[in-house]
């Protein structure tokens, strides 16, 4: 595939927004383990950490797409880079499915969940997760098998992974793991449609008798939309590219590189994008931190501005006045 420049500005625009979006959900997330420590925080993080290094990975290959095709890269580093963005991109999709498990597992033993999923649990699981996705992203490079015989800039993944890889990775991981999130989102369905009939016929009962009814809490159905749109996500970014991967596996003659790397595999990579958007707006926690640096922000600008406006001799503003900034109550964040 030959350089294009209009696609390594594309891939540069993606991999800024997605390093900027990702860094400020994981400072904002940060900022909400220190006032409150929690394990869901602590994926949160993680999956923040590994979408952030997927945007540094490709910002390698925006180079080899904006220079002249007369000096592509050597083939081994190539291969160094798409094997970091490989097993940033499994490091991604492998937290998604241990945030959605965590879901699962709060609602399924909700009593033992806290005793189960304790720092240690989870601190084996994301050093287990981090493990496996390099275990991934490097496994073609021991592996002839899964790398291309010859080798022509600029670097893009199948310019030295074989489709072959993108077989495996889908029959043994991708699949398995789809099913995997159908799974859980029925049985989380199930279970939050069993404690809200619970909860009807308990409101029904109080009502009867007259007694105070507490408010409803919508937290299961709540846990069952993000596992929702997070499989949306997950399978709307991924599934074209590695089934037509698949399918130049099956059919040598049908050249569909182009297809797979312009437009499929940057498909894929918009994930990483629309994982902060998901949990900026879905996260109670990690949407007040943002707002909060948002007032910070919005503070101290204001102040800079006051203090190049005293350096002009510019009218005088009380101290009052300045330091009013129009805030929001937390009530009005709240779901």
């Amino acid at each position: 595939m030959e350089s294009s420049f209009p696609f390594g500005v594309i891939l540069a625009v993606l991999a800024s927004l997605i390093i900027a979006a990702n860094a400020l959900v994981a400072v904002a997330v940060l900022l909400s383990i220190h006032k409150n420590v929690g394990v869901n925080l602590c994926f949160t993080l993680n999956l923040a950490v590994a979408d952030t290094l997927l945007g540094v990975a490709i910002s390698g290959i925006v180079t080899d797409q904006l220079s002249s095709p007369a000096q592509p890269t050597q083939k081994n580093l190539c291969s160094l880079r798409m094997a970091f963005v490989t097993s940033s991109a499994a490091a991604s999709v492998l937290t998604v499915m241990l945030i959605a498990f965590d879901r699962y597992l709060a609602i399924k033993q909700p009593l033992r969940y806290f005793q189960i999923m304790n720092g240690l649990v989870a601190g084996a699981c994301l050093a287990g997760l981090w493990l496996v996705s390099y275990l991934i992203g490097f496994l073609p490079l021991g592996i002839p098998l899964f790398q291309q015989t010859t080798y022509q800039g600029p670097c893009s993944f199948f310019a030295v992974f074989h489709p072959r890889f993108v077989l495996t990775l889908s029959c043994i991981g991708f699949f398995p793991a789809l099913l995997l999130f159908v799974f859980f989102y029925c049985d989380m369905l199930k279970i939050a449609s069993a404690h809200s009939q619970q909860i009807r016929k308990m409101e029904h009962a109080g009502a009867t008798a007259g007694a105070y009814q507490p408010p409803r809490t919508p937290s299961d159905f709540k846990a069952v939309l993000t596992v929702a749109v997070l499989i949306g996500s997950f399978t709307l970014s991924w599934t074209p590219f590695l089934i037509t991967g698949i399918v130049q596996v099956a059919c040598q003659e049908c050249h569909l590189y182009i297809v797979l790397e312009r437009y499929l595999w940057l498909l894929g990579v918009c994930n990483s994008l629309l994982n902060p958007l998901i949990y900026a707006y879905w996260h109670k926690e990690v949407r007040q931190q943002l707002y909060q640096m948002a007032l910070g922000v919005k503070k101290g600008l204001a102040s800079l501005l006051l203090l190049l406006l005293g350096r002009d001799g510019g009218p005088e503003v009380s101290t009052e006045s300045s330091g009013h900034i129009a805030t929001i109550s937390h009530p009005q964040l709240d779901d």
